[in-house]
């Protein structure tokens, strides 16, 4: 990586990356043991990185064009908090890791709900197993880079992201199943299908930090508290009549019906009725507004449009509150769509928002 080089007067021991992902179907069921099914994107991380013989880390952004030093005798703030926090939850599982100098660069769009924190932690986890020659197996690593953005950086996400980002494969979705992190790859070629998979990123900024994502993530530990049950995983649609709150209701019902989604749709990708799985989409962004209330009019606006405009399904993907649209196309109709999506947002005063096409990539390797 020149960057590397230009930073650091010298080649680096080698270069890492890890993709963004969209999620399928299946939000806010991670961290309720749930399921997801998530497939990475060609947009990735990538870190060239040497080793240091001291315990010492520099982390040079393209991005910010800002070099940070630290060595974890304080905690690092920003987005060095991401880097941090992948050593921090390495020395806490035990390992020696490997100082190291590194030069990261990324095309995952941040702020867009496409796991760029996630892109980051797991290529930088990547890297420095590797430069330290760590046994930490493949399986095992999702959950390192977790607990960097949990206990760390203070964002408490499932482990889904992670999951997505280094466990995923080329062509495939990744079925997860959230509490005991069994996976299966799912064939997802939607160009064989005659289709696409149309991604909007409506632009419209996040504000997960700010409270709205841990209020919803505390309502279902509420609910299923109420219900009696270890998760909302383990709750019956009949149960929801026990919870008095009509808000917290509504919450547990999104995650009781988006699990029931998720293996809908996996059971109609097995058996290869792609199309069909659009109007499961839809459905989960309607449990996303109504039920779970977060997305955002720009996200709602982009749905309808795309809809309007002849998409089999759609649906918000992310954590909510912004970030981007999924929908399902024909792969001929990704231009007509998207534009119907601008003049909307057009015709509403919002900012233009960017499609592009994604395409089920690879996890997390070393280049």
């Amino acid at each position: 990586m020149k960057e590397f080089v230009t930073v650091y007067g010298a080649e680096p021991d080698g270069v890492w990356a890890a993709p963004g992902r969209v999620n399928l179907i299946g939000e806010h069921t991670d961290y309720n043991d749930g399921f997801v099914l998530p497939f990475a994107l060609p947009q990735r991380t990538v870190v060239a990185a040497s080793r240091l013989d001291t315990p010492e880390w520099t982390v040079w952004s393209e991005q910010t064009d800002e070099r940070i030093s630290f060595d974890l005798a304080e905690r690092v703030p920003g987005w060095g908090a991401y880097v941090a926090g992948v050593v921090w939850a390495l020395r806490e599982a035990g390992f020696d890791v490997p100082g190291a100098r590194m030069a990261i660069t990324s095309d995952v769009p941040l702020g867009a709900g496409l796991s760029s924190s996630a892109a980051l932690e797991s290529s930088v986890l990547t890297a420095l197993v590797d430069l330290g020659g760590l046994e930490l197996a493949v399986d095992e690593r999702p959950a390192v880079a977790q607990r960097a953005e949990n206990d760390y950086a203070g964002m408490p996400c499932g482990i889904m992201d992670q999951s997505a980002s280094i466990r995923c494969r080329e062509g495939h979705a990744l079925f997860l199943d959230c509490r005991s992190l069994e996976v299966e790859h799912i064939p997802f070629d939607v160009a064989a299908a005659g289709l696409a998979v149309l991604v909007i990123d409506t632009k419209a900024p996040h504000r997960h930090v700010d409270g709205e994502y841990p209020a919803r993530r505390a309502s279902c530990e509420e609910a299923a508290r109420v219900l009696g049950v270890p998760a909302l995983r383990d709750a019956t649609f009949d149960s929801l009549a026990r919870i008095d709150s009509p808000e917290l209701r509504r919450r547990a019902r999104h995650v009781v019906t988006e699990d029931q989604r998720v293996l809908d749709t996996v059971e109609l990708l097995r058996a290869g009725r792609t199309r069909e799985i659009g109007p499961v989409m839809t459905a989960s962004h309607a449990s996303m507004r109504d039920d779970f209330e977060i997305t955002v009019p720009e996200v709602d606006t982009a749905v309808e449009a795309a809809l309007a405009a002849g998409a089999y399904g759609a649906r918000m993907t992310g954590g909510g509150f912004g970030g981007c649209v999924l929908a399902l196309v024909d792969a001929g109709a990704t231009d007509r769509v998207a534009a119907a999506v601008a003049t909307a947002f057009a015709d509403r005063g919002y900012a233009p928002p960017e499609p592009f096409v994604a395409v089920p990539s690879q996890g997390a390797t070393r280049l």
